[in-house]
């Protein structure tokens, strides 16, 4: 099929959740073509976000309270500067979404309602409607960049390739319905999300498996810390995959964690994640099962604190109110991804990322709770700063195409190399790892590299296998000791014989 070469004229953002809206919203009234690979709106981990957006607005609270407690979470791999630039930012970012029509949750004086969740040492966490944060925001941004007449928004319109030469970003190559469009642009963000989706049990959407990952090492970008995965410990086993997640904010207001005895599984349910998420794993590999027990607390406000959580429960015939909610670790978070600066600047000319495929330095070994959109926020913004002061491509953008796309797409049948890469990384790279299960997982994934889901996969599991240690979110058993000095593990693609990097081929 014949590929289109159209001229951008302006930056190319891949990804329409709340990093990549941000940077355009932001980079207004400059262009900007937006690229979602679904329906605009959906198949983003931004409107499933149940948490909130951790701000020190309260009187109790200051910047550097939150930093200190992002730093302590971390566990050796943050970037301090960086911790502290993006907590510093983080009140104007409430006011940035507040003046966008976000609408939070407010006390009856009118103050911001503040929730506490895990690591953290105040109430900090900015809600919107209860649980229902993540969807609050995506609606947010979405209304604002339609609206908007710079930004262009093309759904239904997957990145497959970023184009380079002579060092730099020359494009982006895109599918349509209509088939490939080359869109020619020295200015790529990349803010495509994580890499949930590349486990058996995730709460993210099954989308989610690290493409932005595989179009920046193909290209040629650094990755950094790769390895490091957050397994939230309260998913919802009810038989649905993705798996529905139970808010940390749920612990926050008084639940706790039991096994079938009704013996505690930890003292402090509001443990950092990775903690809670070994505890509970150690009670399932002892044969117990594992529930959130919020009959007393939150109990009868259960409802009205987290109206989306109780009507899932309700759907699977569980009353929060009256019944034990099964629950099991899930991949949620990514704390690594394309290595960038704090403008968002990745290791090549004209490449960006931002949001969790960009590792910026803010997560280190383990995300604190809620600072994930806290990071969309302030990096997409700093990003589209960064290009208006160093003078993007500011042409007009070529415009959506006039057909709908979305009557035009037809989804393809279930991939059985995904579902082959999801067995083996969740079995090798798991929350407990070892160099057996990591080796053996490395041999089946080598022969699926040229897929990208099995690419991003390989990539994971050869990080995990160089970290010999334990820190944050990453477990080696036969390493269980946190080495005494901190370091990433970089991932630099490597170049054959002829001076090719990997192909950009499957999906």
């Amino acid at each position: 099929m014949t590929t289109r070469v159209v001229d951008a004229g302006c930056p190319v953002i891949i990804g329409a959740g709340l990093a990549g809206l941000t940077a355009a919203i932001e980079l207004s009234p400059l262009p900007c073509v937006v690229l979602s690979a679904g329906a605009v709106s959906t198949g983003t981990s931004t409107g499933w976000a149940q948490g909130g957006v951790a701000a020190a607005v309260g009187p109790d609270d200051d910047p550097e309270r939150h930093a200190e407690d992002t730093l302590a979470a971390g566990a050796g791999l943050c970037e301090p500067d960086v911790v502290r630039a993006i907590t510093a930012a983080a009140p104007e970012a409430i006011a940035w979404l507040s003046a966008h029509g976000a609408d939070f949750d407010r006390a009856a004086d009118g103050s911001l309602r503040l929730g506490l969740e895990g690591a953290h040492g105040r109430r900090r966490i900015v809600h919107a409607h209860g649980d229902r944060t993540g969807a609050e925001l995506l609606e947010t941004v979405v209304d604002t960049a339609r609206r908007l007449p710079s930004v262009s928004l093309w759904d239904h319109s997957p990145a497959l390739e970023i184009l380079t030469g002579g060092g730099r970003v020359t494009g982006v190559l895109v599918g349509t319905p209509d088939g490939p469009v080359e869109l020619r642009t020295d200015v790529v963000l990349l803010a495509t999300g994580g890499i949930g989706g590349l486990y058996t049990h995730t709460t993210n959407p099954l989308s989610s498996r690290g493409q932005g990952l595989a179009l920046a090492y193909r290209a040629g970008a650094t990755l950094r810390d790769v390895e490091m995965v957050q397994f939230h410990p309260t998913a919802l086993e009810v038989g649905i995959d993705p798996m529905p997640l139970v808010s940390e904010a749920v612990r926050g207001e008084g639940a706790i964690l039991v096994n079938e005895l009704g013996e505690w599984v930890l003292r402090n349910p509001l443990s950092a994640r990775d903690v809670v998420s070994r505890a509970e794993w150690a009670q399932l590999q002892a044969g117990h099962r594992v529930f959130l027990d919020a009959r007393t607390d939150p109990g009868e406000r259960f409802a009205e604190l987290f109206g989306s959580i109780y009507a899932t429960a309700r759907k699977a015939g569980l009353d929060p109110v009256t019944d034990l909610l099964p629950v099991r670790p899930a991949a949620h978070y990514h704390m690594g991804g394309v290595l960038v600066d704090l403008a968002g600047r990745a290791s090549i000319e004209g490449l960006y990322a931002a949001g969790e495929v960009a590792s910026t330095g803010l997560h280190g070994a383990n995300r604190l709770a809620s600072n994930s959109l806290l990071e969309a926020v302030v990096c997409g913004r700093w990003v589209a700063q960064q290009w208006r002061a160093s003078g993007v491509l500011a042409g007009s953008p070529p415009p959506r195409p006039a057909h709908s796309w979305a009557e035009a797409w037809q989804q393809g049948t279930p991939d059985p190399v995904v579902a082959r890469v999801r067995e083996v990384v969740t079995a090798g790279a798991g929350v407990l790892r070892d160099a057996d299960g990591l080796r053996a997982a490395l041999a089946e994934l080598e022969p699926l590299r040229t897929h990208d889901t099995g690419l991003v996969g390989h990539l994971v599991v050869e990080a995990a296998l160089r970290r010999e240690e334990s820190r944050g979110g990453h477990t080696r058993l036969d390493f269980p000791q946190t080495a005494p000095r901190a370091r990433h593990v970089l991932t630099v693609p490597s170049l054959d014989r002829a001076g090719h990097r990997e192909p950009a081929v499957a999906r």
